[in-house]
């Protein structure tokens, strides 16, 4: 695996791991009666840098060495900047699914050739762009 390799698996352990604290959090407000998001992503991004084996690989694959203070801190301002911008690609993706579903049904059997299309290259749009963002932001953190 390749350093850029390694910067997009940590990239996306973060928000594994940033999701599992936020669904927790979803769901502790939910039992205690606060009505918390509605589309299923609770009310934001939630941070989590602890790192599971294959993030925490990634990270030592990238700096063997460690990071040094400064450069730990632009690292984590860096990695809780790309959960926040991965959370809004995923409302994206969740809002465009909900609101063709809602328009065109959800029964994808039953789309003509052109909804298909339609429904294909909305999603794959949402996905190119979330991609790209991603790679953008694994050469940021490479290049602390």
């Amino acid at each position: 695996m390749d350093r850029m390799e390694h910067a997009c698996r940590l990239l996306q352990e973060v928000v594994f791991q940033s999701r599992a604290k936020q669904a927790a959090g979803v769901s502790l407000a939910r039992k205690e009666g606060s009505a918390g998001g509605t589309c299923g992503l609770g009310a934001g991004a939630a941070l989590e840098l602890g790192l599971s084996p294959p993030g925490h690989e990634s990270f030592l694959a990238l700096w063997p060495q460690g990071v040094a203070p400064t450069a730990r801190e632009q690292l984590e301002r860096a990695l809780a900047q790309w959960v926040e911008r991965q959370d809004a690609f995923d409302r994206e993706r969740n809002h465009f699914l909900r609101d063709f579903r809602r328009q065109h049904g959800f029964d994808r059997t039953q789309y003509t050739p052109e909804l298909r299309q339609a429904f294909d290259s909305g999603l794959e749009s949402v996905n190119s762009a979330a991609q790209l963002a991603r790679d953008q932001a694994a050469r940021s953190i490479l290049a602390l």
